[in-house]
Formats: structure tokens, sequence, C-alpha cells
């Protein structure tokens, strides 16, 4: 039955025209009794099925509704109609799947992104989710044809953990004890986790990064790309509890080849997704612009979407020290002026607003920030030569802030025992992960971008939300 079935991108792009074809979709508008736009999926373009006069009875016309599926057996014929070179000349039509045109929630006219959101498991079948998901598609596989060719390994990290990577406390805890309050207590009232599953206290990961470094202490160059996750109560734009991380690491490397492997790595991504999704990228460029008619001009972007992906491409990113970084915000009319709802001085992590203040108003192109001040950073970052920073690099990116998030490893053992020590990280229960520096131990780095945070760049999307398929987030988890 489905054998013989041509993709609508793939029969507007063929010359096909006198031929059979058997086309397969979803109505998105039935006009006229006629002139039915069909869309599969693979495209944002329908394909237009003319329905000849007294091809279909009455009932079954009635049936061909918005979100009903149809089988189209006909002849692709060149298209009189403005926008489209064929459509398909009906002579056989069958529904697959009814769809009550009273009920089904995605009539054919603009729905904002706040109601999609409501229902995510329909919001596929838009023309900005269908771009924005065969945009995430194509940056998924960019992904991994980058380090495939670079000679990585992919490495599965452990979803569940006992180790905190980042030492910020903010975990989801993973359990099979009973929580209503009966599990087997200590003596000091904590829960005795030696009767749990794994006979101690586990939880969700942040980070695939420790494990990772032991795959880097063997194979050189090792890449993960799985889910993380933060149980922390931020419901924001930039936020979610749930999301996919890309964390690279390599040995024999400094703080300066991992910032040449970030920077050639992003533009990889936006340049695949460039060559092969231009079409979406042209109609979510357009759906930006819409968008941004509606703020106050000093809001808006100075370039359209394809315009800042093109300039991305084709300048270095700047690089500056920490700082030279804080210098710039204390001495800018922005801080002048008290626009920062932060306060800026040495020593503080900067925040969103300072970051996208170095881009879009200082620089005016992605910037990456190094030497940050070691009291801000997780403990396996490496000390550098003044005691008071470390070798930690972020990449800032136009729109959203920082976009990765890195540094040189501490490979000296004393140094890193030091450091746990300082940060309270008990070195016994992370012996494991100092074997690495015990046995061999080289200089190597890694990096972590967030998918989510990429997609959400290189789509235009303002609200994390909308790139990723079914968003998990404070007091949600629907679907």
């Amino acid at each position: 039955m489905f054998n013989k079935r041509i993709k609508i991108k793939e029969l507007l792009q063929t010359e096909v025209i006198g031929q059979e074809v058997t086309v397969m979709g979803w109505v998105r508008t039935f006009r006229n009794n006629q002139f039915i736009a069909l869309n599969d999926g693979s495209t944002n373009n329908n394909l237009q099925i003319v329905v000849e006069l007294g091809l279909l009875d009455d009932d079954t016309l009635k049936r061909i509704s918005t979100g009903a599926s149809l089988k189209v057996i006909g002849h692709a014929v060149a298209s009189l109609g403005k926008g489209q070179k064929i459509e398909v000349k009906a002579k056989l039509i069958e529904i697959l799947g009814d769809s009550d045109a009273e009920k089904y929630p995605l009539q054919p006219k603009k729905h904002s992104l706040e109601f999609l959101r409501e229902i995510a498991h329909l919001r596929f079948r838009t023309n900005t989710f269908g771009a924005v998901f065969r945009v995430r598609h194509a940056l998924a596989f960019a992904i991994h044809q980058f380090f495939n060719q670079k000679g990585f390994v992919y490495l599965h990290t452990p979803i569940i953990t006992a180790s905190d990577a980042e030492g910020a406390g903010e975990m989801f805890k993973v359990t099979t004890l009973p929580i209503d309050g009966t599990a087997d207590k200590n003596e000091d009232g904590s829960i005795n986790y030696k009767e749990d599953f794994f006979g101690k206290s586990t939880n969700l990961t942040v980070s695939g990064q420790l494990e990772g470094e032991l795959g880097a202490m063997a194979f050189s160059e090792i890449y993960t790309f799985g889910p993380t996750f933060r149980a922390e109560n931020s419901n924001t734009a930039r936020h979610l509890a749930e999301f996919w991380m890309i964390e690279p690491e390599m040995a024999f490397c400094d703080i300066e080849d991992n910032m040449n492997l970030a920077e050639e790595f992003i533009k990889y991504l936006i340049q695949y997704a460039m060559d092969n999704n231009r079409e979406d990228l042209e109609f979510l460029a357009q759906r930006l612009a819409e968008e941004e008619k509606q703020l106050p001009q000093d809001k808006r972007s100075e370039w359209g979407l394809i315009e800042k992906l093109e300039f991305v491409l084709n300048n270095a990113f700047e690089r500056i020290t920490y700082t030279q970084a804080i210098t710039i915000l204390l001495e800018s009319n922005h801080y002048k002026k008290k626009k920062f709802q932060y306060d800026v001085q040495w020593g503080i992590d900067l925040q969103s607003e300072h970051e996208r203040y170095l881009v879009e108003k200082h620089f005016k192109k992605p910037v990456i920030v190094t030497g940050y001040p070691a009291a801000i950073k997780a403990f396996y970052m490496r000390m550098n030569d003044d005691g008071k920073t470390v070798a930690a690099m972020d990449i800032l990116a136009p729109g959203i802030g920082e976009i990765v998030g890195g540094s040189q490893r501490e490979e000296r053992l004393e140094k890193l025992e030091q450091r746990m020590k300082d940060m309270h990280i008990p070195t016994e229960e992370m012996s494991w992960y100092l074997d690495t520096r015990r046995f061999g131990t080289v200089p190597h780095a890694g990096f972590g971008l967030g998918f989510e945070r990429m997609v959400q760049f290189v789509s235009g999307m303002t609200n994390i939300r909308d790139v990723i398929a079914f968003a998990r987030t404070p007091k949600n988890c629907e679907f």
C-alpha cells in the first residue's frame, strides 16, 4: 500500500509532470470542494490536489476537512496557480483518518506560540514547528558528522549517577524507596540509602563530563550527546529541567585548542543548516522579522536571521578575558546610566544581560571569555598561574548569551585534590576520577554545548520551550 508513496518535498523538486504518483499527508485546507492543500511534514510547502467535479460523492467531500489524512493517486501536472510548479490531478482519493473540523484545535489561522505549547502534541503540524524540528534534526545529524570526521569516539555516559559534576546540588533524586516517610533512617535521622536500589544516593545526571574525561584518557578524543537534568526552579525563556548536551573531551589539549575546536564546531553546525535547510531558515527568518515588528525599536535585532548566521560564519569570534569583560562593562554608558539590573564588579558571575551587552552592543559578534575567577567556577578547572583565575572559557552568542561553557581541566593531582578539599568535595568517593591524574595524566580540555540553545540560535526562536519537542519546566510535565 505504502511502498509507492513519494514525499511531497521530493515531488516538488523532481520533474515528474505527466507521471502517475501516489502521495499521502494531512489536509491543511480544502477550498471550493476542488482544491486540497496537502502536507506530509517533509517540507512547509503544500502540494495542491485538484479534485474534479464528480470524482467524489458528497459524504466523502464532507470528510475532507483540516487535519484529515489522505492517500491520493493521480497525475502530476503543471500548475497554473501562483507559487507552485506542480499539482496533482486526483483520480483516486482514500481517506485514511478523519478529523472532526469543529474539535480540531489547529484551524487554518495564525496561533500564538503560548497556545501551541498547550497542544505540543499537535504543534509539529504547523509551519513554524515543522521548520524548527527539521532544523533541529539537521543540527543533531551534523554534530555526529563533525566529530566522526575528526575521529572522536561517541561515548554514552550514564543518565543515573552518584556524582554531582557541577557541585551545584540542583539534582533530581532517583530512588525506589517509599516517599511516604516510612523509608529506613540512619541514627541521625537521614535516609538509609543502603536499602535503596543502588545501595547509595543517586540522581539524574547534570553532565556527562566526568565520565567523558575517563574516556578521553584512553581514546584521546570522545564526545557525548544526550539528555541532562537540572532541578533548578528557573521559570524563564532560557531554562529547561531536561535538555540535551554535547560534551567533547580531548586529551593533549589546552584552553586555546579548546576554544579553536568550539568555534569551528559552531560554525560547522550553522553551515550545515544553511546548506541543507535553507528553505526552513528563510521561513523562520520571515517569522522572526514579523515578530520583531511588534517590539520597540531599541529591542529589535540589527540583523535578520540569515544575516546573523552569515555574519557568525564569516567572522572570527572575539576573544577577551573575564577581567577585560568587567572593565568594558564598568566603562559602558549602560552601566553609568544604571541600565543593568545586576551590579558589575570583579568576581561576579556574569548575568545574561551582561553577556548580551558584550555580544550585541559592544562587539556585535560572538565573544569567547576566558580566565574566570576560580571562586565562581567548578572544581575541575585548571588553576591559572595567578592563583585567582581558572582556564575556563564561555562562548556568548547574540540573542541568548552563553551557548558554550568549557575549560582546560586540572590535570595536576595535588592541585585538584586541594581544590576539591577547599570546595568540600569528598575525594574518597571521587577516587575513580582522581585515578585519571594518578595513572598517566595529560593536559586535557573540553566543553559543553547546550543543544537547545544552539537550536534557538540557528532557528531564531526566542523561547527555549519552542525548540524541544516536549518541554520539562517547573510545574510542567505534560505529554
